[in-house]
């Protein structure tokens, strides 16, 4: 019988050296044991749609925090020590490479301010594992919840990221969510009057899948609110969004939607909308 050749010295000390560092490197989140809170998008839609909350009601909105821990730490103690918030909208890229770690430290920021707060993806948020990362930790990409007359949409529009391998923006996510907010507004005739869309990239920049801007834009003009009624000063819908780091309000479709940028937290800056019967109101706060 033939014996099996023993492993060569030098193999067998490239085999140690591997081993003995694989503390450098990351795996699938599931491997690592992530611990702590996790599907907190959907914990937070329950918290929101039986919380009783109704107009006036206000969120703050921030975004691209990845390296800015020290910016988002303190954007949040304003945040909390304003008294007026009800919760927060993180416009993704939370992470810089997607890294388990990097969205346990955007977390547990979260978590010790103390309000209840809801994510989308971003960019960088898609990177190595990051994807199942986030699913694990917040959940569905895709995703709604109504608050008072306000129907909140959260949506992945990062396509670039996914070689435009899967449907980003998923326009059957978004069809049956219009269909479902129709629905309830004939039971309960306009109980739903406000749309907030909330997205990491918006129409025409560079992650965007802009051979379907214009679909996107028509899908959206059929929820609640989008159009602006005669003597509204504007319409009460609007969309959130960052990845450019940089503050913009535009109309990019020249239809009355405004969608507005918010710069990211190494510009110390955050948006606070105040939602009201009527409408809405917004301020942009540098710290």
């Amino acid at each position: 019988m033939k014996r099996r050749p023993s492993l060569s010295p030098i193999i067998m000390l490239g085999a140690a050296a591997l081993l003995s560092g694989c503390e450098r490197f990351e795996y699938h989140p599931y491997s690592v044991g992530l611990k702590g809170n996790h599907d907190i998008n959907n914990k937070t839609i329950a918290l929101l749609e039986n919380s009783g909350l109704t107009t006036p009601f206000k969120f703050a909105f921030i975004t691209d925090t990845q390296g800015s821990l020290d910016e988002t730490a303190e954007a949040l103690d304003n945040i909390t020590a304003r008294g007026d918030i009800d919760f927060i909208i993180h416009g993704g890229d939370m992470t810089d490479f997607g890294l388990p770690k990097e969205y346990l430290w955007g977390r547990d920021q979260l978590e010790n301010c103390g309000l209840p707060y809801l994510t989308v993806i971003g960019n960088h948020d898609c990177l190595g594992n990051g994807e199942d990362t986030f699913n694990y930790l917040f959940g569905p990409e895709n995703f709604s919840l109504n608050v008072g007359p306000a129907h909140i949409v959260c949506l992945n529009t990062v396509a670039l990221e996914y070689d435009y391998s899967k449907p980003v923006p998923d326009f059957n996510f978004l069809e049956i969510d219009c269909e479902t907010v129709k629905e309830i507004n004939k039971v309960y005739p306009d109980s739903l009057t406000h749309t907030i869309v909330a997205m990491h990239s918006r129409p025409y920049d560079e992650q965007f899948n802009n051979n379907v801007a214009k679909p996107f834009n028509h899908t959206l003009e059929q929820y609640p609110g989008m159009k602006e009624e005669e003597g509204e000063e504007r319409a009460k819908s609007f969309c959130i969004n960052g990845h450019n780091h940089s503050t913009d309000v535009s109309d990019i479709f020249n239809n009355g939607i405004l969608y507005y940028q918010c710069a990211n937290m190494g510009k110390r800056t955050f948006f606070v909308f105040t939602i009201t019967e009527e409408g809405y109101d917004y301020e942009v706060v540098e710290f």
